[in-house]
């Protein structure tokens, strides 16, 4: 399959919290995930739930540096596999001062697989 990303990706272990924006839900609550890769310009992540390619849910996503980004992601793509699905997700309203955090980032984790 060839390579789609615009942007290096890179491991990064963090929490989010998914809430559906294009639903009426009172109950918004956290769904546990497992963060596979991350840029500037999206995320990669697998979970138990089944969420619909298309959706947009709002996103808390705690960095290295302990820092909550606030955005929001649209999924754009779901494998399903088995016991859970991965899911990729591009960021949508994403300030660039927290998109250059993760490129910051990135170009420190290039240094230290370099050295």
């Amino acid at each position: 399959m060839a390579e789609q990303r615009k942007n290096k990706r890179m491991n990064l272990e963090c929490k989010l919290l998914l809430k559906r924006l294009d639903q009426e839900d009172s109950n918004a609550r956290e769904v546990d995930v497992i963060v596979k890769d991350v840029s500037k310009s999206g995320i990669g992540f697998s979970c138990d739930e089944i969420l619909t390619n298309g959706s947009v849910y709002e996103c808390l996503l705690t960095i290295w540096t302990k820092e909550t980004l606030h955005t929001f992601v649209e999924i754009i793509r779901v494998i399903p596999k088995p016991g859970e699905f991965f899911y990729g997700g591009i960021f949508i309203g994403m300030s660039e001062q927290d998109k250059s955090r993760i490129e910051i980032y990135s170009e420190f984790s290039d240094l230290d697989e370099n050295t």
